[in-house]
This record gives structure tokens, C-alpha cells and sequence, in this order.
């Protein structure tokens, strides 16, 4: 005898295959009978999540945006449960899918900036972890940074942004320039020659003229 939520499950499953069955039979669906469409898969999705079974789920998100893949809900909808998971990586993956579609979906940009700081703060809580690092912030931080040049093989971790190259190259420039035309103003005046010979002759002393 099945159980009640057995009959649930059963329920849910053939009522979304009722609606995915409709939606294979068209090549595009109307934004409207994908609002349906989506929906009905949404309290569906809702019920098994309800049961603890996110791995169908997940898997009926997925056949809803197989079927149409120009829209961002399904991908939008498995970003947060991934994420409520503590999925983070297949989050982002999610999250991707959905700026793909809407670069400008902040519910995505957010799921992914915050996804992507967990990971790397599990990830140097790792590194810190496996080297054993002790000591103030400065010297753990001197060693995570050597851990991860070492495992990269990277010696630069952060390049610097092409505007600071810019403006570099822009500081260098000047300072040849100053350099040059103060050459040229010097070589105009020679008075400096004679003190310079005297100070060579004394020695290098400059003030051996004085004595």
C-alpha cells in the first residue's frame, strides 16, 4: 500500500509530465504558456523540496530548461536552491547560465559574487590548514600567498590593471623628459666645470677649495 507520500510524489511527477509533454509538442512556447508552464513546475519543484528529494527536483529544472533554452527561470530557480545548499561551484555554474540570457539579473550577479567568496574562503581556510600557518596576520598572509604562488606557478598573483601600467609608463615618460631638458639647460651654463675640476683635484673633497 503506497504511503501519502508516495502518492505526492506520484502526483507531482505525472502532472509535470503532463505540462512537459504540451511544451515538447511546440518548437517555441508563447511567453505566457511558459509563465504556465513554469508555474505549475515551481509548486512542483516546491513539493519534492518539501520531501527533501532535490535531486528530482533539480532534474525537472533541468528538462524545463532543455525545452527551452533561451529562458533564464529555470537556471535562475537551481541557482538558489544550489546555493541554499551549500553548492556553491554548480551555484555559479547556474548563475552563469542565467547572465547568459540577462546580463543585467542581479539575483544572479549576487548568488555569484557570494558564491564565489565562500569557495575561496574555504578554500585558503584549506590552504591554511595544510601548511599549518602560525604567527600574526602579516606572515600568515606572506605564507598563503607563497603556498599559492608554489601550487600556480604563478610568481605574480595579482597583475597590475592596465591603467596602472598606463600611468606608469606616462611618470617614467615625464621624468625622462624633465631629466633631458634639465641636460640641456646645465649643458648651456658651464660654471659648474671649474668646481667640479676642483673637486676632483682635492681629492673628491668638494669643500678642499675652502681650505
Amino acid at each position: 500500500m503506497r504511503t501519502a507520500k508516495n502518492l505526492v510524489f506520484t502526483a507531482v511527477v505525472g502532472m509535470s509530465g503532463v505540462l512537459f509533454g504540451c511544451a515538447a509538442n511546440n518548437a517555441s512556447l508563447k511567453p505566457e504558456e511558459f509563465s504556465a508552464v513554469f508555474e505549475q513546475s515551481t509548486r512542483s519543484v516546491d513539493t519534492l523540496l518539501q520531501q527533501g528529494n532535490q535531486k528530482d527536483a533539480l532534474r525537472m529544472l533541468d528538462e524545463l530548461a532543455a525545452k527551452n533554452p533561451e529562458r533564464k527561470e529555470p537556471w535562475a530557480r537551481k541557482a538558489k536552491i544550489q546555493f541554499d545548499a551549500g553548492n556553491y561551484a554548480q551555484a555559479i555554474a547556474s548563475a552563469e547560465e542565467v547572465l547568459q540570457r540577462d546580463p543585467a539579473d542581479r539575483t544572479a550577479k549576487s548568488i555569484r559574487a557570494v558564491a564565489g567568496l565562500r569557495v575561496a574562503t574555504q578554500s585558503l581556510n584549506e590552504l591554511r590548514s595544510d601548511v599549518e600557518l602560525k604567527g600574526n596576520a602579516r606572515t600568515d598572509a606572506i605564507g598563503l600567498v607563497k603556498v599559492m604562488r608554489e601550487t600556480l606557478g604563478e610568481s605574480v598573483l595579482v597583475p597590475p590593471s592596465a591603467a596602472k601600467a598606463d600611468a606608469a609608463g606616462a611618470r617614467n615618460a615625464g621624468a625622462t623628459q624633465r631629466a633631458s631638458q634639465n641636460r640641456g639647460r646645465s649643458g648651456s651654463r658651464r660654471p659648474a666645470a671649474p668646481a667640479a675640476a676642483e673637486a676632483s683635484a682635492s681629492g673628491g673633497d668638494p669643500f678642499g677649495a675652502l681650505k
